[in-house]
């Protein structure tokens, strides 16, 4: 008797524990040497996986010394332009044991084959390889802007690394449908649910088509696609909206494909965490933030996360440290091995709230996929601006609420009153900081490999990759052979692009409904519709993008609002060059010109544009710049004649507008 008392106490004191979820930190920068020295130091801390952030011109198919790669190169993510530097990035670190997850879309394919073949190099079986490529090219063509085909194109490559992974690496998940960064576009609950289902729809419906994966195994295809999504602060109604995805997941899977069996059914998925969310102003309050929004995809076992990586308290003032990181690595362990949150079933069983709210999720978000899917599917909706649209539109209505007040944010538009923060004592060593002399070390890089490779081979692997692109040929194959004869991002990305062409996706600024605003705004108007008066026309705005940083959610808000201020709105979309921002300002004849740049390459692009313009003899339009741009690379900007900066504190659309009238005054002599 005593000895089953003395169990019975053991058991109540250590219940069974649920395995913790995979605990990461998004990752990379400089170069591929010093990111895996930040990896073997985080695995060490008790990181349990890897995700690997790749900069832009790697994401964009783009060699180091392209010119678009001007100010890009290790800024927002790691270079990785050849298998050499795959082996550098992941040296020391055993693939075989290692579940990587690899945020990369447009040129997934192509880091996949380069990851492959290093685990193969170190002896790994790729039939072991665990972890997951991204691979989601609907979302980028609404959101984060890393495409780089059209639609079609795009899709056979997304097929293609799913019928080879389920044969070749079948632990591997070769699509990660991410509704991440249709949040942070201004996705509602609802449009976030029902555009991931309509591109995992897509996406199967290509698979089923191409042939490339017999019937019988439609489920081992189902379970191996991943997902991954964002959580906000509104923690209740996320964890709601996670239930939302489970059951709307499993009754896809079993009506529109005929899987039976309930384990291929299971919606797995990982997580970042708002960084959209995130303040410059009161930066400190962003850990609550991130606590708060780990709750609502760790509280519910029964749609808990595989995966969790939590963004870093600094984020909106520039690229964060490796203490930074540790600090939000600590928030996992501390939730996951401190707190009693894995002990429990699903503590949310039974509940009438949840259970309302989520069917009123379920719901509303079928109601959207069967509207998109009248349309003919996603592809349809993304080519006819649709999604985009309403992404935009959703976005215009968030900022409205918080100007006006309707959606508080803790020392943004209230509570303002604070106490000097210590950990911004220092602003120049409170965010890490890339060394410009990275990207020169990249271009002679790059170069050298190029003269030190077997050129036939190249030149063999590349004419293999495209005869093998106009036929229907599985490109994977040929990917490989490419990756092992020392072909560079670049080149694999240009030859595809000779035979698949480039793709431009629509703004979704036009569609966007005009928002008549309040007293603020009307004022705003008549000052430019007086200003116009005075200067003879219609009040003329150019917002560019220069670089490749493809997120435009600042720059389209600022094209929404100021069409909604009376000016007239030049917008070309994302990924221009300097020079072709110039010749639309020559062109149009615009009386001002403003810059979004948010991959912290402001220094190196800015003045490009600026000097272009001088030479154009348009040196007299006044330049204004907005993005994430500590206070010293402003008055920097500033003196080289930039004339306003704004960064994430500035979060008035409104009153920037009333700044762009006082700039386009000044500029042309006006009281």
């Amino acid at each position: 008797m005593a000895n089953t008392v003395r169990r019975e106490q053991s058991e109540q004191a250590s219940p069974r524990r649920d395995r913790p979820w995979i605990i990461r930190t998004y990752a990379g920068h400089s170069n591929p040497a010093e990111t895996n020295a930040l990896y073997r130091r985080n695995l060490a801390k008790g990181q349990t996986g890897l995700s690997v952030a790749f900069d832009l011109p790697t994401q964009t198919g783009y060699d180091p010394d392209h010119e678009l790669a001007r100010g890009e190169v290790g800024k927002v993510g790691v270079p990785i332009a050849h298998v050499g530097d795959m082996r550098a990035l992941f040296q020391d670190i055993p693939l075989g044991q290692m579940n990587t997850s690899m945020t990369i879309n447009a040129t997934a394919m192509w880091l996949l084959a380069l990851y492959q073949v290093v685990a193969e190099e170190q002896g790994a079986d790729p039939a072991k390889l665990t972890g997951t490529t991204q691979n989601d090219i609907i979302k980028e063509y609404l959101s984060r802007g890393t495409y780089v085909f059209p639609p079609a194109p795009s899709l056979r490559l997304i097929t293609d690394m799913i019928a080879y992974a389920v044969t070749e690496i079948p632990k591997w998940n070769p699509i990660n449908v991410c509704s991440y960064h249709l949040q942070e576009a201004g996705a509602t609950p609802v449009q976030e649910i029902a555009y991931s289902m309509c591109t995992a729809i897509a996406v199967l419906d290509a698979v089923v088509a191409s042939g490339q994966v017999p019937a019988e195994r439609t489920g081992e295809v189902c379970a191996r696609m991943s997902f991954f999504v964002n959580a906000g602060v509104r923690f209740v109604e996320e964890m709601c909206k996670m239930r939302a995805f489970v059951e709307l997941w499993d009754t896809l899977l079993r009506t529109r494909y005929g899987v039976t069996d309930p384990g291929h059914r299971r919606f797995r998925y990982g997580v970042q965490v708002n960084s959209l969310g995130l303040t410059e102003a009161q930066p400190e309050n962003n850990v609550i933030r991130i606590v708060l929004e780990a709750l609502g995809v760790t509280l519910s076992k029964d749609a808990r996360c595989r995966a969790l990586q939590l963004p870093a308290w600094n984020e909106a003032l520039g690229l964060p440290r490796p203490w930074d990181q540790q600090w939000s690595l600590r928030i996992q362990q501390i939730l996951a091995h401190e707190t009693d949150l894995l002990e429990y079933d699903d503590l949310f069983e039974g509940s009438v709230v949840v259970e309302r709210r989520v069917a009123e999720l379920v719901e509303a978000a079928q109601k959207e996929i069967d509207k998109v899917q009248a349309m003919g599917g996603a592809v349809a909706a993304v080519e006819s601006g649709y999604m985009k649209s309403q992404l935009v539109a959703s976005q215009a209505n968030r900022r409205m609420r918080i100007e006006s007040g309707e959606d508080v944010v803790v020392g943004v538009n209230s509570f303002t009153a604070t106490e000097p923060n210590p950990l911004l004592a220092d602003l120049t060593a409170a965010v890490q900081t890339v060394d410009p002399a990275v990207a020169e070390a990249a271009r002679a890089d790059i170069a050298t490999w190029r003269a030190d490779r077997d050129a036939r081979a190249v030149d063999d692997a590349l004419r293999g990759l495209r005869d093998a692109a106009k036929t229907d040929t599985n490109l994977m194959a040929a990917t490989l052979v490419c990756a092992r004869a020392g072909v560079t991002t670049g080149e694999w990305t240009s030859t595809l692009r000779d035979t698949f062409g480039e793709y431009r996706a629509p703004t979704g600024v036009s569609g966007a409904a005009v928002h008549a605003g309040g007293a603020e705004l009307a004022g705003v108007r008549d000052r430019v519709a007086e200003t116009g008066r005075e200067l003879g026309r219609r009040l003329k705005f150019l917002v560019g993008k220069p670089g490749l940083d493809g997120h435009s959610n600042g720059a389209e808000q600022i094209a929404v609002r100021a069409r909604d201020a009376g000016f007239e709105v030049v917008y070309q979309g994302i990924r221009l060059t300097p020079a072709q921002i110039v010749a639309a300002a020559v062109e149009e004849d615009v009386h001002v010109v403003g810059l979004s740049v948010l991959s912290g390459s402001h220094l190196e692009l800015v003045p490009q544009v600026l000097d272009g313009m001088r030479a154009a003899g348009i040196g007299d339009v006044p330049v204004i710049v907005g993005g994430i741009i500590p206070p010293a690379d402003a008055e920097r900007l500033r003196a080289l004649g930039v004339a306003a900066v704004y960064t994430p504190k500035d979060y008035g659309l409104t009153e920037i507008m009333g700044g762009v009238v006082d700039v386009v005054r000044a500029a042309n002599g006006l009281a």
